[in-house]
């Protein structure tokens, strides 16, 4: 068992290392699909929340890297590691992950498919990663200025998705169960950009009561009071659903400079704002 661990381990870090060459931050994973190295503050009676500014190992995602000695260094630091986690969300990707699952005794496949019909969208080409329970991961690419959030069957039962903050596990992982695979055919290829009308069910619902699509005669003060409302966290996504409500409504370039001014009163500079109106715009089929 310990030689197999150690082969496995070997392969784990090969492919990682891979996945890092293609800019994909990745960290060691359990054979429970768990991160490998355990948090530095598990024992301290009262944790301050800590994302790695300690400068110790074990802040799962939050560690995720691309430089090939630190990759090194995770592994070297749990050599009981089988697998790997690759970072959603991080740039130059920004991958969003959709998780087809099997076992929820629903046809995820199906219920995406219904979906596209429903939105009009169709999922292209890209990275599809096969689980050993038969189930699968799509792999996206989101735009720079979006946040997209983790949820669980929210989107529709037996469909997951892994955003900002999540990890989706590499190909080449063993785990409990057996091995993650790339499908084949999708393996020369790199995620392909999110379709826009899916990318606006992932983004999280309004969560202000006072808002309302724009009347034609009130210029979208109900998408800067949106916008106005935003904490830190999620200020560039509730800009970016209002920019793309503008667009559609058809009142998007005379709504750009009160979004603009609505943006910088939440902490945002104008060079963000402009770029993630522009990305709005764009998805939506507009000029910016």
């Amino acid at each position: 068992m310990a030689t197999t661990d150690r082969q496995a381990t070997t392969l784990a870090l090969a492919h990682a290392l891979s996945a890092a060459e293609r800019g994909l931050a990745v960290i060691p994973l359990s054979r429970t699909k768990l991160p490998a190295l355990r948090s530095p503050h598990r024992d301290d009676p009262d944790p301050a929340p800590c994302h790695g500014e300690c400068g110790r190992l074990g802040h799962g995602v939050y560690d995720a890297s691309t430089d090939p000695a630190r990759i090194r260094e995770f592994f070297a630091a749990a050599p009981w590691a089988t697998g790997y986690g690759i970072a959603c969300g991080l740039p130059p990707h920004h991958l969003i992950g959709i998780d087809l699952d099997t076992k929820s005794g629903t046809d995820s496949s199906a219920a995406l498919r219904e979906l596209a019909l429903r939105h009009l969208f169709t999922i292209p080409p890209t990275v599809v990663v096969v689980t050993p329970s038969g189930g699968r991961h799509l792999w996206l690419t989101g735009p720079a200025e979006v946040v997209v959030p983790n949820s669980a069957g929210r989107l529709a039962p037996g469909i997951d998705i892994r955003g900002a903050g999540g990890y989706l596990v590499g190909p080449g992982s063993r785990t409990d169960h057996g091995v993650y695979s790339t499908a084949p055919g999708t393996s020369h290829i790199g995620p392909a950009p999110c379709p826009r009308a899916l990318l606006r069910l992932l983004l999280p619902p309004p969560r202000t009561h006072h808002f309302t699509p724009p009347l034609a005669g009130g210029h979208g003060q109900g998408l800067v009071q949106f916008v106005l409302a935003a904490h830190e966290g999620q200020r560039n996504t509730r800009l970016f659903w209002a920019a793309c409500r503008a667009y559609e409504d058809g009142i998007g370039p005379t709504l750009v400079d009160p979004l603009v001014e609505a943006a910088l009163n939440t902490g945002l500079t104008e060079r963000e704002a402009r770029a993630t109106i522009a990305s709005a715009a764009r998805m939506t089929g507009h000029r910016p």
